[in-house]
């Protein structure tokens, strides 16, 4: 899929009605938010850099503190705790956080088509998830992987004693896969991908051809949060609409956005711009296309929310409607 194909004209015309309908912003009063990212600084985040550096949150009423996060699962834990606004995540984990008592909810998706994969050498022939019977896996425990894997190991007809699933601490990760001691490694392949490109070549075996459905990054917030902030946060999505917009055709406006607002990272310019690139693939579902931005289906949620369900990560009787929200989508 062309990364331009992943936003429509219609999701354009969308972002920028959004940003119009708040036309009475005070910017002398500029509305407050923290945003935590998952992560250090990668591909996914270049949206909320862009909107920082061309001005579009000012311009949006909006002061936004952009801070780098420890993983979705720590900037879940956050925000729910309210020592931040928005957590930029893997929203699929919102069922199980729920589920644990967390009043989480998704306000926006961006990724909402699966990116969990498995990443393999590029010449292997490896091509599904059967043909791992006898090989190695590493992964970390906190992983949004994690409730998966003996799920999407059944669908091969395997279990843990035909494969090897290791599990390392998450600063090992890279360099056990690197150094080949393991054929395969669990992560998201937008992030992955690009960074395995230069040490170790590689190919990403997708997780929803096994049957695994699992939203990716968008916006959470508490629902006390979403209820007194909610025009200040549906303008908060229309900056991402309005960035993601332009990043479609412009993806080295996002490169230099985030090397500018994280001069000390030691960024790789080819590796985030392979990474927004990727990350624009996995934009839509067809039961999303030719929805604005972030917009998120009930459709996808109630697949996903039967994944969590066979693989034991969440009990019955949900509801989908009670994960997320398009209310702050314009």
């Amino acid at each position: 899929m062309k990364a331009g194909n992943a936003i429509t004209r219609r999701a354009a015309i969308a972002a920028g009605s959004a940003i119009l309908a708040a036309p009475g912003v005070a910017r002398a009063q500029e509305e407050k938010l923290s945003v935590r990212l998952d992560f250090s600084p990668w591909g996914v985040q270049a949206a909320m850099h862009l909107a920082e550096t061309r001005g579009w949150f000012r311009e949006a009423g909006l002061a936004v503190d952009v801070q780098d996060g420890r993983g979705s699962g720590n900037t879940l834990q956050l925000v729910n705790a309210g020592q931040a606004d928005v957590g930029q995540i893997q929203v699929g984990l919102v069922a199980q956080a729920r589920e644990q008592g967390a009043t989480l909810r998704a306000f926006a998706g961006f990724g909402r088509r699966t990116d969990l994969s498995v990443l393999v050498d590029r010449d292997s022939p490896i091509q599904r998830v059967q043909d791992f019977r006898g090989k190695s896996i590493v992964v970390f425990a906190a992983s949004p992987w994690a409730p998966f894997i003996d799920a999407w190991l059944r669908a091969g007809g395997l279990d843990r004693t035909s494969v090897n699933v290791m599990f390392v601490d998450p600063a090992a990760l890279w360099g056990t896969y690197t150094a080949k001691r393991a054929d395969g490694l669990m992560s998201t392949t937008p992030s992955a991908l690009p960074v395995a490109e230069k040490p170790r070549p590689s190919k990403a075996i997708q997780a929803d051809d096994a049957g695994v459905a699992f939203p990716s990054y968008g916006l959470v917030a508490t629902d006390a949060t979403l209820r007194a902030r909610g025009p200040a946060l549906k303008r908060l999505v229309a900056t991402q609409q309005r960035a993601w917009v332009h990043l479609a055709a412009n993806p080295d406006d996002g490169v230099e956005a985030m090397i500018r607002q994280r001069p000390d990272a030691k960024l790789d310019r080819d590796v985030l711009r392979a990474q927004i690139r990727l990350t624009i693939e996995f934009f839509d579902t067809p039961a999303t296309k030719g929805r604005a931005i972030g917009w998120q289906a009930e459709q996808d949620w109630t697949a996903a929310l039967r994944a969590l369900e066979a693989a034991g990560a969440i009990k019955a009787g949900w509801k989908a409607g009670d994960y997320f929200t398009n209310d702050l989508v314009g």
